[in-house]
Formats: C-alpha cells, structure tokens, sequence
C-alpha cells in the first residue's frame, strides 16, 4: 500500500502511510480544494516583482539583517513544480576586471502568484534560509521554523495543494476568476 500511495500522491513522498491515507481518502472525495479555501480564503496582493522584492527584504530585514543581499527577486514562470521546484535561490557570478563579483537571487514559481499569504511566506522563508543554510539539514529546518513557526503545517499544506493541481488542475484562488 505504501508504494502506492507514494507513485499516486509524489508531492507527498515521505509522509507516513496512515498520513498519506488520510490525503488519498481527501483526494478521492475532491475535498482537498473546498478544505484549503475554507482554511484560507483569501489570496496575498503580491503581484509584481517588484512588490515581491519588497516583501522578500521586509522579512529578510526581520530575520535575517546580517545575510548576504539579495540582489533579484521575481516570480518564475518556467519553474517547473514537476520538478519539485517551488522556488529557487542561486548566486550569480560575474567578472568585473579582475574581480569575481557574485549576487544572490531568489525566484519562486508563479502558481504562487495566487496563494494565500501563508503559502508565499512558506516559501520565501525557505529560500531566504538558502542564504544562511545551504543543504536541507536540521539547522535549515531550524532557521525556517525560526522565522515561520508554522513552517512544516505549511510545507505539508502547499504540498496537499500541489497534490490537488495535479490531481484535479483546478486552482484554488485564480486571481482571473
């Protein structure tokens, strides 16, 4: 049973069986969609880059001063959630005469242009950990739960929803409805 649960639920792999029962059982009644707008009903006003710059340095001032800058920050339109990309950081480097200049950007996959608030924060603060943390270990999962104390609810919701585009491909909160 396990083995199947993980090929039909793959944003999921990891969770335990009687977990991914519970989701499977959800996915089957179409329920995860009505559950998820019932728990969060509204989606953020974040819909430019720039406003996402900004909200990105609002929390990386909050939690994260002495970090290195973040030079670029946008959504993403050719992140690929197949891939499990949710959202990306990279350092960028550049030659500038004899110097090796580096900045750090952070995109996010635009499907998260209509989310809740609490989905893009999710994210966010997983990328911005990046700055600090650069490998999924237990000081990454620290820092994110520091900034976002909700952080694994979270994860495992956007993981449910993900779950749910692929299963039904209907968005919860379509900005164009």
């Amino acid at each position: 049973m396990k083995h199947i649960a993980t090929v039909a639920l793959p944003f999921l792999q990891g969770y335990p069986p009687d977990t991914l029962a519970q989701v499977q059982q959800m996915l089957d009644g179409q329920r995860i969609g009505p559950w998820l707008l019932q728990k969060y009903p509204e989606a953020h006003g974040v819909r430019t880059d720039r406003a996402l710059y900004d909200y990105v340095q609002a929390l990386k001032t909050e939690h994260l001063r002495g970090a290195e800058p973040v030079a670029k920050v946008a959504f993403d339109s050719k992140l690929q959630i197949v891939q499990h990309a949710l959202g990306t950081h990279t350092t960028v480097s550049r030659v500038q005469g004899s110097k090796l200049k580096s900045k750090r950007e952070i995109r996010i996959a635009s499907l998260f242009k209509d989310s809740p608030p609490e989905f893009l924060k999710m994210i966010v603060v997983h990328e911005l950990a990046h700055l600090r943390e650069r490998n999924h270990d237990k000081a990454f999962y620290q820092l994110c739960t520091y900034m976002e104390p909700s952080y694994h609810q979270l994860e495992f919701e956007v993981r449910m929803y993900l779950t749910h585009l692929d299963a039904m491909g209907t968005r919860c909160w379509d900005s164009a409805a």
